[in-house]
């Protein structure tokens, strides 16, 4: 497949998300009000410490479009080893993940509230990424909005500067066509595709998965590396 010419500036003025206007439960907001000053911070075009935002030196993995919460969760309760970083534009979501954080009293996850193209370009450092993960983004499924979404040339290229050698970006989709299109960029890109297939990796399935599944669409995950 061809793919269109690089364009590194593509993220200055591109959306790759929909804006939802859902309402917040009394309990999210309870759990935003209560732990978004240790737990939440807003995306906004500065450096991240991200050992000063955990307390520690350890492996980062930084989740984007977290959604309601339960898988990323599940991934930061699963691997304490990890700091798990979820960036997200959806406040329920964000208070839902705040609710299952606290409950479970983990320190080992932080909720990011803006882009992920911002957070990644203005706030991370080159090789300070352990992982990165994108678990069913929006796939724009209509041609003339196809230069909406998230995993393109640039995108592929911003990743693997910001990842530690032998990290990974880990993709999955349920939409045939975009798949195909996520495992060509990714296999043009600096990137090295090292895993293809359904499920990869144990990861938890989340809610849009589900969806997905009812719906007929089979998941395909993409996995590749930084030598």
């Amino acid at each position: 497949m061809e793919l269109p010419p690089l364009d590194l500036a593509a993220s200055d003025t591109v959306r790759t998300f929909k804006m939802r206007r859902s309402r917040v439960s009394a309990t999210q907001a309870d759990a935003i009000a209560r732990l978004w000053s240790s737990y939440g911070l807003r995306v906004e075009p500065r450096p991240l410490d991200l050992p000063a935002l955990f307390g520690r030196e350890a492996p980062v993995l930084l989740e984007i479009g977290a959604g309601m919460g339960e898988a990323t969760f599940a991934t930061a309760r699963d691997h304490p080893e990890l700091d798990v970083l979820a960036v997200d534009v959806h406040t329920p979501g964000h208070g839902n993940l705040l609710r299952l954080v606290g409950d479970a009293g983990l320190t080992n996850l932080r909720v990011a509230d803006g882009d992920a193209l911002v957070l990644l370009r203005d706030m991370v450092g080159s090789g300070s990424l352990a992982e990165v993960r994108v678990l069913f983004p929006d796939p724009w499924p209509k041609s003339r909005h196809h230069k909406r979404r998230l995993v393109t040339r640039a995108f592929a290229a911003l990743v693997h500067d910001r990842l530690a050698p032998g990290g990974v970006l880990h993709v999955a989709t349920d939409w045939q066509e975009y798949a195909e299109v996520v495992r060509d960029v990714l296999g043009q890109s600096p990137l090295r595709v090292v895993e293809t297939g359904a499920r990869l990796r144990g990861r938890p399935v989340t809610r849009f998965e589900e969806q997905g599944l009812r719906a007929g669409r089979c998941p395909l995950d993409v996995v590749a590396a930084r030598d």
